[in-house]
């Protein structure tokens, strides 16, 4: 059975399953809260290993065929003009379909919120470098940095580099078929997310105060996965069918929206940009990293769209131009940002604009913390959509990729 269809089929189970659970225990709740905890820890089980090796190989052969910085190149290109896009599409959205205004709730005193921007720069070069590998594996961009300089190190004396470069192609293939296996049997841990996710979903549903937010960014990301993603696709790669693209990325779009992690999330959309799309590891190691930790624009264009809905419920006066402007420049570079925030991107990114659009909104998304699950769902869904497109994109731009046969899917 193809991953996309068990994912499918755990994800309805978990949902019939979350409805039937009673919503107001807290002892359930309790134990939802730990079992979500435990699924996202095996998702995440050969997230770091399975990157850091398969990117030193990536980086040591693209190195070899001088083929590294263009591909970056690329990969920013699509990276920057995506984030773009993306932000703008869903601030212009807004504006237009505004959603009904959410009353203002009573919360208890915010907390502050940072992006802990200076401490993640000093995580990138720790006093010990091993201890990028073996971290809590949230924030996998000094297992990165790491895996950049070895492969940079293997380049310089290809006799002593052998052994070590024959170690980490193995145990990239080792860790891989680990992956596979984990992402097998994700089934049993995919029903346990979306349980969860539906009891949440069910109480923010019986509140009534959220609905027309819920259905825009509903509408917004289902529109920009299954019809702009595949269209830009198909502009960029005229002879490309998009919709064999989208069909090989199911899997990972199921995952990435019910755990609302990305690096729960990257072994599965490993396996189906190599196994599905065709792309080669030397250009779907490098690029599908590259998108998980730098591009978030989903997650960013949801905080944009909630933050704008916020001052709208507390204002009647409507927003001018320039505060518009300001939020989705500010949104465009938080996109970039959240290589820290692999589990919460949406609702950091709508914290962090409140707290840089002062005043008085400091605290205004906590209004929206009954729905904080939602919003994190949307944004990790269109992250990882547009991780696994692009990264066919800048494969088939490359010429890493090669077309397959769809019977021939995972």
């Amino acid at each position: 059975m193809k991953i996309w269809i068990k994912l499918f089929v755990g994800s309805v189970l978990g949902i019939i399953l979350g409805f039937l659970l009673p919503h107001e225990s807290q002892t359930i709740l309790g134990i939802m809260t730990w079992l979500e905890q435990l699924a996202l820890r095996i998702g995440r089980y050969t997230a770091v290993p399975l990157l850091f090796f398969s990117l030193v190989v990536a980086i040591y052969e693209l190195r070899q065929d001088r083929e590294f910085w263009p591909l970056v190149g690329r990969s920013l290109l699509i990276m920057a003009g995506g984030a773009a896009f993306i932000v703008t599409s869903g601030i212009i959205v807004v504006l237009l379909f505004s959603p009904a205004r959410i009353p203002i709730l009573i919360e208890e005193q915010f907390e502050t919120v940072s992006l802990y921007l200076p401490d993640m720069i000093l995580a990138l070069f720790p006093s010990n470098p091993f201890t990028a590998l073996v971290n809590d594996g949230i924030y996998l961009l000094p297992a990165w940095f790491l895996a950049f300089f070895l492969a940079m190190g293997l380049g310089l004396d290809k006799n002593y580099s052998k052994p070590v470069l024959s170690i980490s192609d193995s145990l990239s293939r080792i860790f891989y078929q680990i992956a596979a296996f984990f992402s097998e049997i994700i089934v049993l841990i995919i029903i346990i997310l979306s349980a969860y996710w539906a009891i949440r979903y069910h109480a923010v549903l019986s509140s009534g105060l959220f609905r027309d937010l819920i259905l825009l960014l509903a509408c917004l990301s289902i529109v920009l996965a299954f019809g702009i993603f595949p269209l830009f696709l198909l502009i960029l790669r005229p002879k490309t069918n998009p919709w064999i693209s989208l069909y090989g990325s199911l899997g990972a779009a199921f995952a990435g929206f019910f755990s609302g992690d990305i690096n729960f999330t990257l072994p599965v959309i490993y396996r189906q940009v190599k196994e599905n799309m065709g792309v080669r590891r030397r250009s779907n190691a490098v690029t599908v990293s590259l998108f998980s930790i730098f591009s978030r624009a989903g997650s960013a264009m949801v905080a944009a769209v909630s933050f704008i809905v916020i001052i709208k419920s507390y204002s009647r006066l409507g927003i001018p131009m320039q505060d518009v402007v300001t939020i989705g420049l500010q949104a465009l570079l938080l996109s970039f940002l959240l290589a820290g925030h692999p589990g919460s991107g949406a609702y950091t990114a709508l914290a962090v604009l409140g707290m840089s659009y002062g005043r008085g909104f400091e605290a205004g998304y906590l209004i929206l913390r009954p729905m904080a699950f939602y919003l994190v769902a949307i944004g990790t869904f269109l992250d990882v959509m547009f991780c696994s497109f692009a990264s066919y994109a800048v494969g088939k731009w490359s010429g890493f990729q090669e077309d397959r046969d769809m019977r021939h899917f995972i």
